[in-house]
């Protein structure tokens, strides 16, 4: 179909599947009507400027499996100053689509042979066994519009909506003309639209919408974390069921022998999961000090790992007051030990000027399998999924915030 504008010398030709009532210039947004005589007459003027739509009268893309062709635009405004914009949509098989754009955000809708009775803005809507809650109701005015139309858009008349959602989906009832028609909706990503339509330009996208979905389910979210959980629970039980602790070695070292030499222990096997290795050391240091280096040597490997400790315990009495520095024994760990066959060299050192320490008393354990890894990780999950759902809250809040049925008021 060709129709030319008068008032521009512009034609606008597009094939479509349906009898064209109304048609605006998307070039000087004229409004043409089709009279008794089957021409089109001009009606009025859209005085809104031209709008940068992202996408065109003519523009084809792929969506629902099928190929469909833009025939329509229209900008639809709510008192006082929010604005949206509707492209319809048609494919051969002459069915027809509708995607919303606000603030960047898409919505797919197509037309619903359900009726509702909303004439009294009821607070929710049955369908298919799920309520929809009301989000808004108000008059919208068509404030600009391109293409063809099956339908005879309102001039100073206004389009009552009642919207009522359960996101990511929505219900809308539209009443115009004295003609009330239902809408379902489901947002649709951005992304989508961008592989659909190859060559548009996306408008930059802020707010939440209002069936925009939470980019986590908070109930799946938790039946996973809770099913992670059980599942590092049991395979640390696994692993770690028939370990105990070992003492590997257990010895009073003299430093009239040993003062600054390698003492080497027996060899230990050691079965079962990563544990640490526990060095518990005590001297008689007073106002003195010692060390303990200790290399732990894998037989199989020759890997080798080293520990250092000072033992230091000082005191005195100054300015009337008595005080202490240090402790005469010490504990330290060699942490994530596997299963293996070592043995220990270690070595004691005391002060040269020490003459009454005569002793080092030295046990090393290799400890039950700690299970704070374990729990340090299921706190974490805890933490996140809190971080999730407060996010959430506030994801919802926003979504409301224009809604005179927010639940967060």
């Amino acid at each position: 179909m060709k129709i030319p504008c008068y008032d521009c010398n512009t034609e606008t030709e597009l094939e479509v599947g349906f009898e064209v009532v109304n048609f605006v210039c998307p070039k000087c947004r004229s409004l043409y009507i089709l009279d008794d005589q089957g021409n089109f007459r001009r009606k009025s003027k859209y005085k809104l400027p031209d709008n940068d739509f992202p996408l065109a009268i003519g523009d084809i893309g792929f969506l629902k499996g099928s190929e469909y062709k833009v025939t329509g635009i229209l900008v639809k405004n709510v008192h006082p100053n929010y604005s949206w914009t509707e492209f319809i949509l048609q494919n051969e098989a002459k069915e027809f689509l509708y995607l919303s754009l606000s603030n960047g955000h898409w919505i797919l809708l197509t037309e619903m042979e359900e009726t509702f009775g909303v004439k009294s803005h009821p607070l929710a809507l049955e369908h298919e066994n799920e309520d929809y809650d009301i989000y808004e109701y108000s008059d919208a005015e068509i404030i600009n519009a391109q293409g063809f139309f099956d339908f005879e858009l309102p001039v100073n008349q206004l389009i009552h909506l009642v919207e009522y959602i359960k996101p990511p989906f929505m219900i809308s009832v539209e009443r115009m003309n004295k003609i009330e028609t239902a809408f379902y909706g489901e947002y649709i990503k951005k992304s989508e639209i961008k592989k659909s339509f190859k060559n548009i330009i996306m408008p930059y996208q802020s707010g939440v919408n209002m069936i925009q979905p939470y980019r986590f389910d908070l109930r799946n979210t938790a039946v996973i974390f809770c099913l992670f959980a059980l599942l590092i629970i049991t395979a640390n039980w696994y692993i770690y069921k028939d370990q105990f602790e070992q003492n590997v070695f257990s010895k009073t070292i003299k430093f009239s022998e040993f003062d600054n030499k390698e003492v080497t222990s027996d060899a230990f096997i050691l079965k079962g999961g990563s544990a640490p290795l526990t060095i518990k050391v005590s001297t008689s240091v007073d106002n003195s000090w010692a060390n303990l280096n200790v290399a732990l040597v894998n037989e199989d490997t020759n890997d080798e790992i080293y520990a250092n400790k000072d033992i230091e315990y000082y005191h005195g009495f100054s300015d009337g007051e008595r005080w202490t520095e240090g402790s005469s024994s010490e504990e330290f760990n060699i942490c994530g030990v596997k299963a293996g066959k070592y043995h220990l060299l270690i070595t004691p050192m005391k002060a040269p000027e020490d003459i009454n320490n005569s002793e080092m008393r030295v046990n090393v354990v290799w400890n039950e399998p700690s299970s704070r890894n374990v729990w340090l990780v299921i706190i974490g999950m805890i933490v996140i999924y809190f971080i999730i759902r407060f996010l959430k809250l506030n994801f919802e809040k926003e979504r409301w915030s224009d809604s005179s049925y927010s639940k967060y008021e």
